[in-house]
């Protein structure tokens, strides 16, 4: 299974967090998964420590590259696909991160790891 962690449940996953639901933590550490980070969420972990709401312990490009190599995660980037897929989606969220995460996983297939149940009213595979 392909699978695109939501911002959360990438930072929860790396903080061993009790907020993951066991499906998550399975999920994540099985093998024949394919894990995907959104370079979407990296903007937005990057724009949350510039404003000094969310703590890492290194700068938030090395904290997810160093996290994605020793997890095997893979940085998913944000095509054209993608950003017209964002254009005919139904307003149903409107979290801009959110909605490009929503597009990529239907653009690309791929179940989206998210305690988010907005999620939901677009029809995407989520695990939780």
């Amino acid at each position: 299974m392909k699978v695109l962690l939501d911002t959360h449940a990438f930072l929860w996953l790396m903080a061993d967090d009790a907020r993951l639901s066991s499906k998550a933590r399975a999920a994540f550490l099985d093998e024949k998964n394919e894990i995907f980070l959104s370079i979407v969420s990296v903007w937005e972990m990057a724009i949350k420590s510039g404003l000094k709401k969310l703590k890492l312990p290194l700068p938030v490009a090395d904290y997810v590259s160093t996290r994605a190599e020793m997890h095997n995660i893979t940085l998913l980037n944000i095509s054209l696909d993608h950003l017209a897929t964002v254009e005919t989606l139904p307003l149903h969220h409107k979290d801009p991160f959110d909605r490009l995460i929503i597009s990529q996983s239907i653009s690309d297939k791929f179940t989206i790891l998210s305690d988010d149940e907005d999620f939901d009213a677009y029809g995407v595979k989520r695990l939780w």
